[in-house]
């Protein structure tokens, strides 16, 4: 089976090292910067409050939820959601988590294109994932068909393009979180590198997801991109 242990197989294994990596220094640096506690004591929860009517966000509501940094911003349902690590504490660290979720809110309200495009691709991506594996199997199945190959591909490649445009849209979020802190003088001239050095590592963490999905589709395509039936 050359699908699964071809050279190629390599390119998933620096992906996933890209990714390890990423994910590493995003873990160490939220850790590091978790045991600054900010000089006004304010929460993450509060914090996320104060941005969302600063910004005359009224329509957000902020929730708590379970788990270490599964923080998320829920267009659907207009929710932002904090976890555990950053909805009650005072860390520097889940300060500038929080302003990250509220910069998603921000998007939201303002109608900014890439967080648009990236819902509207979402059903498009989920059924891309989903299908491309048993649509290039079918292809090699039926004697090599290089037209179910190609659909095959093209399919896969719609992680790589949710990806690309997941990109603009959190490093958007974090800029924007940034500007209001600062704007805003929720942190003071010493935390704000802090909060600023947390979102970059975890900005970073999705141009590694990036740069893995990458990788994978380049696999897929050097193993049965123009192969003949030899």
């Amino acid at each position: 089976m050359p699908f699964f242990y071809d050279w190629t197989f390599i390119l998933i294994l620096i992906g996933l090292a890209i990714s390890g990596i990423a994910s590493a220094n995003m873990k160490s640096t939220f850790n590091k910067y978790n045991k600054y506690k900010n000089q006004k004591g304010v929460t993450g929860t509060q914090v996320a409050q104060e941005i969302l009517r600063q910004s005359d966000i009224y329509d957000v509501s902020v929730e708590g939820i379970s788990g270490h940094l599964t923080d998320h911003y829920d267009p659907s349902n207009k929710v932002l959601r904090l976890s555990e690590t950053t909805a009650n504490s005072t860390s520097v660290a889940a300060i500038g988590v929080a302003a990250h979720e509220c910069g998603h809110a921000v998007q939201d309200a303002k109608g900014y294109f890439f967080m648009s495009l990236r819902q509207r691709i979402v059903p498009v991506v989920n059924f891309g994932s989903k299908a491309a594996l048993p649509i290039l199997l079918l292809g090699v199945l039926f004697g090599y068909n290089q037209t179910l190959v190609n659909i095959g591909i093209f399919l896969f490649s719609f992680t790589l393009i949710f990806q690309l445009v997941t990109l603009p849209v959190e490093f958007d979020a974090s800029n924007r979180a940034l500007k209001i802190i600062k704007q805003g003088e929720i942190l003071t001239a010493e935390e704000y590198p802090m909060a600023k050095k947390t979102l970059r590592a975890a900005a970073m963490t999705y141009v590694a997801a990036t740069a893995a999905s990458f990788l994978s589709l380049l696999r897929i395509v050097l193993i049965f991109g123009g192969r003949n039936r030899n």
